[in-house]
């Protein structure tokens, strides 16, 4: 090998060391070995930054603001109530997640159903009290093996089979004729997760409330809306049994009756009025279901419409003029434009009416308040503390449809090959700001900046191994050692080289390297290459062992709080299964 190749094998090596003991975030660790190899002249500029102008890296870019108007707008609040509902156990959580998520991902890029399901997963584990670390892996992992169903189900899938058809062009390939490898592929994934999940993913990410939290409990009355969705639904159908932190304290019903300390099973009525008490997190997760708005609704839009209003927490100060006035004598709203939701003080809950508080120094007042409410008043001697409670606007529930809409037009369109996925994203995106689904401010924020530069950073990493030829080498070493023992030898070190090329380099860059090499092996064995395709495919495709290998794998890596390790410990004893799987079954099917 050249010395580019040798320096690059060990700049590869040294980014895989650190990110596998944590020293740093993996966006810059990436990014630090890309400006070595391009500062040693293994890459030049235009290589080193074509990541940044990839269709796939600029797509997910678009996908996230797609996502966040879906989610501004609660266009897919269903998939939590109804598909994913309220499981028991780690385990019920799983196959309730992976079933559905494997099926979109046969029938489309997994990239966009990754990025559509990160939010709603998100929000789930806190209704459900799951830490996000237990889930946002096999989440990945299920769309990466529901691709490998069909073979539109990914890219790689695609390129492998345009480069077959190159080769034998009367080869025909039936859509779900690789779904004889792919689904027991992806039932024993689903299989493993439910087994091994418990010891081998981290409970990292936060699922319950930390001491502090706990400590600043509220007690807020929600109103059912006459025309909500909740009416006729059961306590635990509405999805307000198991909010994380949070307690139905009673329902007083618009006859004046009052059931205090009410059961999972008792049905909810138009205008019914519930007080909640809990913390800030799960208050605000209230505001965003449908049909249940605060008590006080009509003096909160008053202060400002309501898909504009924020949460926002203020300290009343030592000195403050509002010590000793109740909430009704300050005429708070006049005053500040906000309306006072409910009361914390002193570590206790503040269970009377709102308006009859009388407000003491300390008191944390949680109000309803204008977008800019944090900025006029964080410096005013009133209040010794302001901070704007994160993610606290309601959802544009009547827009949903829009969402909706637009999503299903991006994903036929795509599916139709009348667009491609970037500029179908492209146009939805626009739309969804057009029509209001959520802001241009929203937009830009919604866009993950460190997920972006891993990917980029990954691509020219990537291609600093193909360029240099060490990749190449490597396969082809490996894939003459396994031809001697048969066909099940050469599958067997197909299957495996292609692992190993994808965990360190892109799935499309691994499939294309391997390829020529599986191809000549196998034409010289005389073996049929059907067989040989398939293994390919899916030995691209199903990368569990690093973050890097696989674009959903990075998508999840930094939302779900993991290091490099969680992958390796969980992931490759899943990659053993799956090899063994599916080189089983194609030398029973084919060899």
């Amino acid at each position: 090998m050249t010395p580019q190749a040798w320096l690059t094998i060990a700049v590869t090596g040294a980014m895989v060391a650190a990110m596998v003991r944590n020293l740093a975030a993996p966006d810059m660790v990436l990014l630090a070995g890309l400006a070595i190899l391009l500062a040693t002249g293994v890459l030049t500029p235009p290589e080193a930054f074509a990541g940044f102008s990839n269709t796939g890296m600029l797509t997910i870019a678009v996908l996230f603001v797609v996502s966040a108007g879906v989610q501004r707008t609660g266009g897919l609040d269903f998939v939590v109530t109804r598909v994913l509902g309220h499981p028991r156990s780690a385990a019920g959580a799983h196959l309730r997640m992976m079933v559905p998520v494997a099926t979109i991902s046969a029938f489309m890029n997994n990239t966009p159903v990754v990025a559509m399901m990160l939010p709603i997963v998100s929000d789930w584990s806190r209704r459900i009290g799951i830490s996000p670390g237990k889930l946002f892996i096999p989440l990945s992992y299920a769309s990466i093996v529901g691709g490998s169903c069909t073979i539109i189900g990914t890219a790689t899938n695609l390129v492998v089979l345009g480069l077959t058809q190159n080769r034998l062009p009367h080869l025909r390939v039936g859509m779900f004729e690789i779904a004889q490898l792919g689904l027991p592929v992806m039932l024993s994934t689903i299989l493993y997760t439910l087994v091994c999940s418990r010891w081998l993913l981290p409970s990292r990410g936060g699922a319950t409330p930390s001491a502090f939290e706990q400590a600043r409990e509220y007690t807020v009355s929600m109103h059912v809306l006459s025309d909500s969705p909740l009416v006729g639904l059961t306590i635990e159908e509405a999805g307000l049994r198991h909010l994380r932190g949070l307690f139905l304290i009673e329902i007083q019903r618009a006859d004046s009756e009052i059931r205090p300390a009410p059961g999972p099973d008792v049905r909810l009525h138009a205008n019914d009025l519930l007080l909640f008490a809990g913390v800030i997190d799960s208050v605000v997760e209230l505001q965003q279901i449908r049909g249940l708005v605060p008590a006080d609704e009509g003096q909160a839009n008053r202060v400002e419409p309501r898909p504009n209003r924020r949460l926002v927490e203020a300290v009343v100060a030592t000195q403050s003029e509002l010590i000793g006035q109740t909430v009704r004598e300050a005429r708070f709203r006049t005053h500040y434009n906000a309306a006072i939701i409910a009361v914390h003080r002193q570590g206790q809950r503040v269970r009377s009416k709102v308006g009859d508080i009388e407000l003491s120094a300390g008191d944390t007042l949680l109000l309803a308040a204008s977008p800019n409410f944090a900025d006029l008043y964080r410096d005013d001697p009133t209040f010794a503390l302001v901070s704007e409670v994160q993610n606290s606007q309601p959802r544009r529930h009547e827009r949903s449809w829009i969402s909706m809409s637009l999503l299903a037009i991006m994903v036929g369109l795509s599916a139709a090959g009348v667009f491609p996925l970037l500029t179908a994203a492209l146009v939805a995106a626009g739309l969804m700001i057009v029509t209001r689904c959520l802001t241009a401010d929203e937009a830009r924020r919604s866009v993950d900046l460190r997920v972006l530069l891993t990917i980029a950073a990954a691509f020219a990493v990537g291609e600093a191994l193909r360029k240099t030829g060490a990749a190449g080498i490597l396969a082809q070493f490996v894939v003459a050692g396994a031809a001697p023992f048969g066909a099940v030898g050469l599958l067997s070190g197909i299957y495996v080289t292609t692992v190993l090329l994808s965990s360190v380099i892109t799935t499309n860059a691994a499939a294309v390297l391997m390829f020529p090499i599986a191809y000549a092996a196998t034409q010289t064995a005389g073996f049929d290459f059907k067989p040989f395709m398939f293994s390919l495919m899916l030995a691209a495709s199903a990368n569990f062992m690093t973050p890097i290998g696989y674009q959903t794998n990075l998508m999840v890596y930094g939302p779900g709080r993991y290091r490099f390790a969680d992958f390796t410990r969980f992931g490759l004893p899943l990659q053993v299964v799956v090899g063994v799987v599916t080189i089983a079954t194609a030398s029973m099917l084919w060899l």
